[in-house]
C-alpha cells in the first residue's frame, strides 16, 4: 500500500510480521474526536488484560476489594479511598506496560543497562503502589470484617 503524500515515509510501520496492522498506521496522529479517544483508550486496557497477568491479577483483586468495600457498607468517602488506590495500580500497570513496549521499540529488544533501568524503575512504581494498596485495603477492611466475622471479640 503506497504512503499518502502527506505521511511521512519514517512513520509508515515497515512489512514485517510483528508491524502494526495497517489501519493504524496512522496512529501517531491524534485522535480525531472523542469518541475515537475512548475507543483507543478501550484498546488499550484490552490490550493490557489480554496480554498482561498482572494487570488481570490486579484488576481481580481490585474488584474483590470494592466489592467487600459494598458488602461491608462502608462509608463513601472510604470506598473512594478504595477506588482511588485501586485505579493507581491499574493504571500504573498499564503505564509499565506502555513503557516497556516503547523501551523494547527503542532498543529493538536488544539488552541496553539504560532500558533495564527505565523497565526495573517502572515495575518498581507498579509494586509500590501495590503494597500501598494492600495496606490501605488492610486498613479499611479489616476493622468491619473482624466486627462481622468475631461480634463478641469487637
Amino acid at each position: 500500500m503506497p504512503t499518502p503524500p502527506h505521511v511521512p515515509q519514517s512513520s509508515v510501520a515497515p512489512s514485517q510480521p510483528n508491524a502494526a496492522k495497517p489501519d493504524r498506521r496512522l496512529a501517531w496522529q491524534v485522535a480525531s474526536n472523542l469518541g475515537a479517544s475512548f475507543y483507543y483508550a478501550w484498546q488499550g486496557m484490552s490490550y493490557g488484560w489480554q496480554t498482561q497477568r498482572n494487570f488481570r491479577i490486579h484488576g481481580v483483586a481490585s474488584a474483590g476489594v470494592m466489592s467487600l468495600g459494598f458488602v461491608l457498607h462502608l462509608p463513601m468517602v472510604e470506598l473512594a479511598i478504595l477506588g482511588l488506590t485501586c485505579g493507581a495500580v491499574l493504571t500504573l500497570e498499564l503505564l509499565n506496560t506502555a513503557l516497556e513496549a516503547v523501551v523494547d521499540l527503542t532498543v529493538q529488544q536488544t539488552y541496553h543497562e539504560l532500558a533495564k533501568i527505565a523497565k526495573d524503575c517502572a515495575a518498581a512504581a507498579v509494586l509500590i503502589s501495590a503494597l500501598v494498596a494492600i495496606w490501605v485495603a488492610l486498613c479499611l477492611l479489616v476493622p468491619p470484617l473482624w466486627a462481622l466475622l468475631f461480634p463478641m471479640a469487637a
